[in-house]
């Protein structure tokens, strides 16, 4: 399980990809011209992070007569601008993944068609950012820091804690990010420090610089080949990585005996508030499948099966929680915000600022 966490996140924060790159799961490619090849195939495009279990799948074609097919390109960013470029002759019915760090550019786009998915009030307000429900909020998780427990035990050094604290002397040389120009954890890291430090945020990027901060493409190389604290093969040699509040869960589920801790810790300083929609797609070729869907997106069923599955906080009001998603994972009362509308004005600008700063 840890294997498909590690999959998933991945995915969310690749490198771009071409239309080409799209592949299938669940059946053979679709034949285009606006999504599923019949009435009974709902076509999902997404990035590869959208990793349902067969079981939930099975599930909705039972409770609909639909059989969900679903198209995985690359991370959150490479997949809705593919989602984009085919927006006048779609891939599929649903697109999925598009978050709060994104979701002007789709918009402005003309990328869906709106619909009030069934239990949409069950959602709360801070998580239904479009009035006109072009978007269904499905997810929301926290990108922060993560530390090696075991990297920070050794040397009795405390971790970090704060945005702050990630400047300081003794943390030099340790931190690990991603790319804000290409990575959905590396853009919201990027806006935690803009929250943060308002119209300083480029000076404080410039300390962080000074400190020895790596900067790498996606998620998959950060946390899986530089972060010392990795399951995944625990090779690299930076204690400190941009990942998820949800990550330490993912590094001990399945484990027997189940330890105290998690081999890694969250900074809760760090975190950026990340929401996660699903729309269905203009000019879909099957919109009463997408529409049924983006209901069971938001059901109960399909809301208790994200923590555990794909590593994120259901938005449904009174959903439950697995024990194991709880125990282990951080709880982040005071996440950094931004206003949907102020990462639409200036998100670009702000990319363009940050690699201005820290990669040239």
């Amino acid at each position: 399980m840890a294997t498909k966490f590690r999959r998933a996140l991945g995915a969310a924060v690749l490198g771009t990809l071409t239309l080409s790159s799209l592949t299938a799961c669940g059946g053979s490619e679709p034949s285009g011209g606006g999504g599923g090849k019949d009435d009974k195939t709902v076509t999902v495009v997404s990035h590869t992070s959208f990793e349902p279990s067969e079981e939930v799948l099975e599930e909705f074609t039972e409770k609909t007569g639909y059989t969900v097919e679903v198209l995985r390109g690359g991370d959150a960013g490479s997949a809705l601008n593919q989602a984009i470029l085919s927006k006048d002759n779609p891939q599929g019915d649903v697109f999925f993944g598009v978050d709060n760090t994104l979701l002007s550019r789709a918009l402005d786009a003309g990328l869906f068609t709106p619909y009030e998915a069934e239990g949409l009030e069950r959602i709360p307000a801070e998580h239904r950012l479009d009035g006109e429900n072009r978007v269904t909020p499905v997810d929301y998780g926290d990108i922060c820091v993560n530390y090696d427990r075991a990297y920070f035990d050794e040397r009795g050094l405390e971790p970090p804690e704060t945005l702050d604290d990630l400047v300081r002397p003794e943390y030099k040389d340790l931190l690990v990010t991603e790319n804000a120009a290409t990575s959905s954890p590396g853009l919201g890291f990027l806006l935690a420090t803009v929250a943060e430090y308002g119209d300083g945020w480029e000076g404080y990027w410039k300390k962080l610089k000074a400190n020895g901060v790596e900067v790498v493409d996606g998620w998959e190389q950060a946390y899986n080949d530089r972060f010392s604290g990795s399951a995944g093969g625990r090779s690299g040699d930076r204690p400190l990585v941009v990942s998820y509040a949800s990550s330490p869960p993912a590094e001990v589920l399945g484990a027997d005996p189940a330890p105290e801790q998690a081999p890694t810790g969250v900074a809760t300083g760090t975190c950026f508030r990340q929401t996660e929609f699903a729309g269905l797609l203009d000019g879909a070729g099957n919109p009463e499948g997408g529409k049924a869907l983006l209901d069971f997106l938001i059901g109960e069923s399909f809301q208790e099966h994200l923590p555990l599955q794909m590593f994120v906080h259901p938005v449904r009001e009174g959903t439950e929680l697995p024990e194991t998603f709880t125990r282990y994972g951080a709880t982040i009362d005071e996440p950094h915000t931004v206003a949907p509308e102020r990462i639409a004005a200036d998100r670009e600008t702000w990319i363009k600022a940050w690699t201005s700063t820290v990669l040239r």
